[in-house]
């Protein structure tokens, strides 16, 4: 795979679990895409139209700040980890493909989700880099093993 790096977003710390595991069963780094504005529970109330993630969410512009840019140069494999919100990614992950060259590098997306799938997220994130390759990836449990991790991992090398 080359130089890998597993980045994340989390807002409730089910994402990091699964995050910090992949990194662990496959030797990479392991960065947080931190938002700057660190999400409350209250912004993260979907049943509330006008809760932060709801409006960030209804707004396909949407770009959050993040805390710190994350250097991908060095990377040829980029895992992304997120929630699934609204049945794509946060738009906090559009801030972070757009926040640096992903030009020829692999990106493979995973997320965990309390019921939907992954859907059209590949596809709604490819317009915030053009020149990657995105594979749609997994949704997980927090509660995913660093052993099924690693099989699932070792079918991109």
């Amino acid at each position: 795979m080359g130089n890998v790096l597993v980045t994340y977003f989390s807002a409730s710390g089910s994402t990091r679990k699964v995050a910090t595991k992949l990194s662990e069963a496959i030797g990479a780094t392991l960065l947080e895409i931190k938002p700057a504005q660190k999400y409350t529970g209250r912004d993260l109330n979907w049943n509330d139209k006008h809760s932060r993630s709801t409006l960030e969410m209804n707004d396909r512009a949407s770009r959050p700040a993040m805390a710190e840019n994350i250097d991908v140069a060095n990377y040829n494999t980029i895992f992304i980890g997120f929630p699934i919100w609204w049945y794509t990614a946060p738009r906090i992950i559009n801030t972070f493909l757009e926040s640096g060259d992903f030009s020829g590098k692999k990106i493979i997306l995973f997320a965990t989700s309390g019921g939907s799938g992954l859907g059209d997220t590949a596809a709604d994130l490819k317009v915030s880099a053009p020149n990657a390759e995105f594979i749609s990836g997994k949704i997980f449990r927090s509660t995913v093993s660093v052993d099924e991790l690693k099989a699932w991992a070792k079918i991109y090398e």
